[in-house]
């Protein structure tokens, strides 16, 4: 039987009366009870035609069915998906009846299938489900297997996996005498979890979760809950729970998606991990930020949404196909004729796969330098000795435990050792995870804990910092301040492996290889995921540059210095802190360049700027080292053309280069000198056409800034940078959301960045989508004002930000000056007179900085989206200080 609730909430946020009802059927037991549920096609009828499923959402404790009013509203709005949604309060939960009855997890299964036949369901059925509710409605889906359509877990466990303690704050409310007084007693067990909210919830929302628990009589199965959880075999729920974990391999083809926010001091990395391997195939999004209770911390409706809306279509979260090389010149995605032109056009057959190994293993004979580190004292590295020790280190790695799939974390300074270990790593088919130091501690430790390695290999600072972070992953280690700290070093490892003659086989070209975090610029960085292939294609996107064995290169920049050895050219690292490139000097460039003759250098824009900066200290010597580079790469970040040409002052024969790319795809195109000033000033930075075997194409900015979903636009027209290419990354790791986004139109990578194609196929670059100003003149990027601005002799730099809502925002400037201010200061009425002078827009403010700042690990990219929160305080009154 159903009608309206008859314990029915009250008027609470976001809930709709109109979804409450009631259902009344016997239990299992054959006793008649009552539940509340909230569902968003209740009208008083049961005729549910046309709907394309139902989504049955089952909360955990000590919530209720009000967790997941953001979901109904998602689709009960106009234009939703046709998915009904179903939310039931656990009997002695929220608004369901108290029976005065301990009801254990099995009994909580049948509980639920009992509600689901009051309500006939026959499916298709997607569960959604929370905490201890994630037990529940994976039982229920393992007994109506024939209604199943999809599973979506958020944030709970089927196991408490072996070595990890139970949660905390489950262990403290199981101490004896202690459960009744803080579960049930007091609300103290409800408002601790409440207050997990990040961030914190709204007193009205506090007050919504409260309502059903307002006395110890209504609280009771908060306690019988905990009571519940099986810690041990002999608990009487153990064999319930157990069956569910055990069983979940045979939903090996039914979708799954696993929402999850890594700040939860109830469900961590362990129980992720545990899911994962019970659900290889489920897709993941990891909400940075977000906690236990995801559902009020992220947008959980939208990420359901989106995925239903998957569900019977051809997935558009797949990886991306190979690119060009197996992709038509010609395709429905591509630019027509009369917009952006075309690009090199595909080759017809795919090229065989050579590892990225195959430079190193062809010279095991060559005694000559193979590598060059100058920091500390200095070492060099012929290419036999270099394969010899990846062999050992390989096979002692494989003898050690480490096998194909594991992910190895590398925290490890550029140079021999880390070189050893990273092809040591790919030729047993072990992924390296690469999240370096210019991330900063915590941008270091979300992107480890998100990656989960299995082991983590570092010099001693590193392990340090590992384990007191309680980074995961075995630890082993690289240098003599690791073996202080007892880790198997890479030393060991090798002297393991030395008497090892065969390896294990090597890894297929589309398994994965690597996983490199992105810079952290603009948000929290994400992991990109390369397979072997992709690894390899890069390679081969680099040799375009006019790279090859023949070319000695100098590695200031860290992204190339791992690729030297894979060109089988010889590479130097110059003698310079790796986590702050500009402190590269001229007199370590040439000394750098010296060692191995090299004819090409890669430095970020702040090296290069360094290096420019103490050019007069250089001896003779030094000089003419440098005279000999004929290449010249500066990346990272725009670099200024007169930057440029102050370095090939130091560098006379060196042509300079700025390739255009991003760690999801590296390089993307390429520029000159001599063709940025043929080229001239322009609406953003020009970096050139695209390399041999990539395609760009630009999806054009609407009125509100919004990319168009398909790629192809007028000449001229500013929309998102999309790149095809071999060698673009597989996927984001762990965040399905992003790679959905990022990869929905097959064969691209959308790549967050805003620029527009000239009428020669050149590439401008405007800014980044995020940082895109919808004002009430239209839409602006910043890179073409911020340009603008720095044309004024007395502005170093500029960061142009939009503060106030989306449409109406209001241009702010804000400037580094010659000479650089002391404090952050309003900018007088000459200067602001004068950047007004220089710009089209109406600006709102001009703001003075001592200096913008900037990301570590290139000290290049201004971080706008801080400035822009600084920005709109002090508009809005506050402080000049603490920006």
């Amino acid at each position: 039987m159903t009608g309206p609730g008859q314990w029915g909430p009250p008027a609470l946020p976001g809930l709709e009366h109109a979804w409450s009802r009631s259902v009344t059927a016997l239990d299992s037991q054959g006793v008649r009870r009552t539940w509340h549920v909230l569902d968003s096609a209740w009208s008083g009828t049961t005729d549910h035609t046309g709907y394309a499923g139902t989504l049955l959402c089952v909360h955990g404790n000590p919530t209720w069915s009000y967790l997941w009013r953001h979901v109904l509203a998602r689709f009960s709005r106009p234009g939703a998906p046709p998915w009904r949604v179903v939310a039931v309060d656990h009997l002695d939960m929220g608004f369901s009846e108290r029976t005065g009855t301990v009801r254990p997890l099995a009994q909580r299964i049948a509980d639920l299938g009992t509600v689901t036949d009051a309500l006939g369901l026959t499916g298709p059925v997607v569960t959604v489900g929370h905490d201890w509710g994630g037990a529940i409605s994976l039982g229920w889906a393992l007994r109506h297997r024939d209604q199943l359509r999809g599973v979506v877990l958020t944030n709970t466990a089927v196991h408490q996996p072996s070595g990890s303690p139970a949660p905390a704050l489950i262990r403290l409310a199981r101490l004896p005498g202690v459960l009744p007084a803080v579960t049930v007693s007091t609300p103290t067990f409800l408002l601790a979890t409440l207050a997990l909210a990040n961030p914190s919830l709204p007193a009205p929302v506090r007050d919504g979760y409260l309502a059903p628990y307002r006395s110890p009589d209504r609280r009771a199965a908060i306690g019988g809950f905990v009571a519940d959880i099986p810690l041990t075999p002999e608990h009487p729920s153990w064999s319930a729970l157990t069956e569910v974990a055990e069983r979940l391999d045979t939903l090996a083809e039914v979708p799954a998606l696993l929402l999850w926010g890594p700040r939860d001091p109830v469900f961590g990395q362990a129980h992720l991990r545990d899911l994962r391997a019970r659900l290889p195939h489920a897709q993941l999004h990891r909400f940075e930020g977000a906690g236990h209770l995801l559902a009020e911390d992220a947008d959980v409706a939208g990420a359901v949404e989106r995925w239903v809306t998957d569900l019977d279509q051809p997935s558009v979260v797949a990886a991306a196909d190979p690119g060009p090389e197996t992709a038509p010149a010609a395709g429905p995605t591509d630019p027509a004729p009369e917009t952006a032109p075309a690009v090199d056009p595909a080759p017809e057959s795919v090229p065989a796969w050579r590892p990225l190994w195959a430079a190193l293993e062809e010279r095991a004979d060559d005694r000559s330098a193979a590598l060059v580190e100058l920091a500390r004292g200095g070492r060099q590295v012929s290419w036999s000795l270099l394969w010899r020790r990846i062999r050992e280190i390989a096979a002692g790695l494989s003898a050690s435990g480490v096998r194909h799939g594991d992910r190895v974390a590398l925290l490890v300074p550029p140079g021999a050792d880390l070189t050893a270990a990273v092809y040591a790593c790919l030729r047993i088919g072990a992924v390296i995870v690469v999240a370096d130091p210019g991330l900063g501690l915590t941008g270091m430790n979300r992107a480890l804990r998100g990656a989960a390695p299995a082991h983590l290999i570092a010099i001693g600072p590193g392990l340090a910092v590992a384990r007191a972070l309680r980074w995961p992953g075995r630890r082993l280690g690289a240098g003599p301040g690791a073996a202080a700290l007892g880790a198997l070093t890479l030393g060991k490892l090798a002297r393991l492996g030395a008497g090892q003659r065969e390896l294990p086989d090597p890894p297929e070209p589309d398994d994965d290889a690597a996983v490199l975090f992105t810079s952290g610029s603009t948000g929290p960085a994400k992991g990109a995921v390369y397979t072997h292939r992709q690894l390899a294609a890069m390679r081969d996107a680099l040799s375009g540059l006019g790279l090859d064995a023949e070319a000695g290169i100098v590695a200031a920049f860290a992204p190339f210095a791992l690729f030297g050895p894979a060109l089988g050219a010889s590479s130097a690292i110059p003698d310079m802190s790796v986590t702050a490139p500009r402190t590269l000097t001229a007199a370590a460039l040439a000394e750098a360049t010296a060692a191995v003759d090299a004819s090409a250098v890669f430095a970020s824009p702040a090296a290069l700027r360094n290096v420019v900066d103490t050019g007069d200290l250089l001896d003779p010597r030094q000089r003419a080292a440098l005279a000999g580079v004929r290449l010249l790469f500066s990346a990272g970040a725009p670099v200024p053309a007169p930057l440029l040409a102050q370095a090939r002052a130091l560098m006379p024969g060196a042509q300079p280069h700025t390739p255009y790319g991003m760690t999801e795809v590296l390089p993307v195109t390429d520029i000159t000198l001599d063709e940025i000033v043929d080229v001239g000033p322009g609406d953003g930075v020009c970096v050139g056409r695209p390399l041999p075997g990539v395609r760009v194409a630009i999806a054009v900015l609407d009125e509100t800034g919004e990319p168009a979903a398909e790629p192809g636009c007028p000449v001229g027209r500013t929309g998102e940078i999309m790149v095809r290419a071999a060698h673009v990354k597989d996927r984001y790791d762990a965040l399905w959301l992003t790679e959905r986004a990022s990869s929905r139109n097959p064969g691209w990578h959308r790549t967050g960045d805003v620029g527009r194609l000239d009428p020669d196929g050149r590439l401008w670059v405007q800014g980044r989508l995020a940082h895109v100003l919808v004002t009430a003149e239209g839409v602006l990027t910043p890179v073409g004002i911020e340009q603008q601005v720095e044309s004024l002799p007395q502005v170093a730099r500029a960061a142009v930000v939009g503060v106030g809502p989306r449409g109406v925002a209001q241009v702010v400037v804000v400037a580094e000056t010659r000479p650089p201010v002391r404090r952050p200061r309003l900018a007088g009425r000459e200067l602001a007179d004068a950047v007004r002078g220089v710009v089209a827009p109406p600006v709102a403010a001009v703001l003075l900085v001592p200096s913008l700042p900037t990301d570590i690990r290139h000290n290049s990219k201004i971080d706008r989206s801080r400035l822009s929160r600084w920005a709109e305080r002090v508009l809005a009154g506050g402080r000049l200080s603490g920006w």
